[in-house]
């Protein structure tokens, strides 16, 4: 395992995994080219995000269900679009949201769903370290 560090937050990758960043986005995917994870982080200049900033980031046709992956607290769905499985994330902690999305060919649908969820479940936050 390796750790991400991405200024606010950190993840654990295992060894097959690898990551990019923009300067917006962080980029993660295994090395057999599966799928993708991209997580966006969101600062809030004062104050905690809290369930209600999340709204304006879930799409209200999809169902959502109540998640804590490591340190952060938020909602998950699932859809499939455009010969697509996605998966989507809104966390927070603190003064912080992450929006993150998985993706695959709906024929690789669900393969990675566990190393997904085991890596997600390593996500810290900066400032509780």
């Amino acid at each position: 395992m390796k750790v991400l560090e991405a200024g606010d937050w950190s993840l654990l990758l295992p060894d097959e995994w690898e990551a990019d960043r923009d300067e917006d986005s962080v980029f993660i995917g295994d090395r057999d080219g599966v799928g993708s994870l991209e997580i966006t982080a969101l600062r809030k200049a004062e104050g905690s995000f809290g369930t209600g900033d999340m709204r304006e980031f879930l799409d209200p046709a999809l169902q959502w269900e109540a998640v804590q992956c490591g340190s952060f607290a938020g909602k998950r769905s699932a859809l499939m679009e455009d010969g697509e499985a996605l998966r989507e994330w809104c966390l927070h902690t603190d003064g912080l949201l992450l929006y993150v999305t998985y993706s695959c060919d709906l024929a690789n649908r669900g393969l990675d769903d566990a190393a997904v969820d085991e890596i997600l479940d390593t996500l810290r936050y900066a400032q509780e370290e």
